[in-house]
């Protein structure tokens, strides 16, 4: 709450599939309320805008932004559940969500790498660091719910703490 968010990358034609809200009566998870967010990638789902395309870049991708965030200290939470049936893809990268600085690189991306979910560390604008913050089985059929509390500044007062279940799981 207290944020509005958007199709990203819709000009080449967002797919009705791609990120859609079901519903508890239709058998899809839910994590709290009648209702949740699904998101689905195939191949081919590739984004574009005048500045930038997924399609030229070998990149598919259906996302959600939010409205850009001045500095000072935010909060941020989700709660994210993968099927059983969940495919691994790696050594292919595949983010599960992430945030982006407005005219700039990455900072923080959350991914399943070799199984689990991990906290990637690109404050340098490149990776330096990935921290797996949750195991393959954990994530697979269960709810698991994610909490950043972050100060966004470029001095050293900067801070990024990431709880897991109610479990302080990665500070930086």
């Amino acid at each position: 709450s207290g944020n509005k968010y958007f199709k990203s990358l819709t000009e080449k034609g967002y797919k009705k599939y791609g990120m859609q809200v079901v519903n508890k009566k239709d058998g899809h998870p839910v994590r709290a309320g009648k209702k949740s967010i699904r998101f689905e990638v195939r191949a081919g789902d590739c984004g574009v805008t005048p500045d930038w395309s997924d399609c030229d870049t070998d990149r598919e991708r259906h996302e959600l932004s939010g409205k850009p965030m001045s500095g000072g200290e935010w909060w941020y939470a989700w709660s994210i559940f993968l099927p059983k049936d969940f495919i691994n893809i790696y050594p292919t990268k595949l983010a599960l969500g992430q945030f982006h600085q407005k005219k700039g690189h990455v900072v923080w991306m959350f991914q399943n790498a070799d199984g689990g979910y991990f906290v990637d560390n690109q404050v340098y604008g490149r990776t330096s660091r990935t921290d797996r913050i949750l195991n393959q089985e954990e994530m697979l059929g269960r709810w698991n719910d994610i909490l950043i509390n972050a100060n966004w500044t470029d001095k050293n007062i900067g801070f990024f703490r990431v709880w897991v279940n109610g479990k302080l799981s990665y500070k930086y």
